[in-house]
């Protein structure tokens, strides 16, 4: 009997492996992601302070109201546009993209894209 690792738990993995690789200082934070089944995440993190910095999610009122639905590519593209203004308005400007463990397509590459258009460098 062939045992497989779940998909939470390979993506875990992949995460840790990516975060071994990557890290965010004051000059140049982390943009992390996180999808669950029914939102998407992201925070600009400072990993020196171990300090968030700007987060933007789909659970926000403001974002929330103007989708349909809070776990498609739209509301990742949202989220993207969200963040990256929240993030411009602190002076942030330059960011390493963390896909936290995900396959970069779809979704995350949304969330990436609507980013890099409203103004974030990575």
């Amino acid at each position: 009997m062939i045992k497989k690792p779940s998909r939470a738990a390979a993506r875990i993995k992949r995460h840790y492996r990516i975060r071994n690789k990557i890290s965010g200082t004051a000059q140049q934070p982390r943009l992390a992601v996180f999808r669950s089944n029914q939102h998407m995440y992201a925070q600009i993190i400072d990993d020196v302070t171990s300090t968030t910095l700007v987060a933007a999610s789909t659970m926000e009122s403001d974002i929330a109201s103007k989708l349909e639905s809070t776990s498609n590519i739209a509301a990742a593209e949202a989220v993207g546009e969200a963040v990256a203004k929240k993030a411009l308005e602190k002076g942030i400007t330059e960011v390493v993209f963390d896909r936290g463990g995900y396959v970069y397509h779809g979704k995350t590459k949304a969330l990436a894209d609507s980013a890099r258009e409203a103004g974030l460098k990575f």
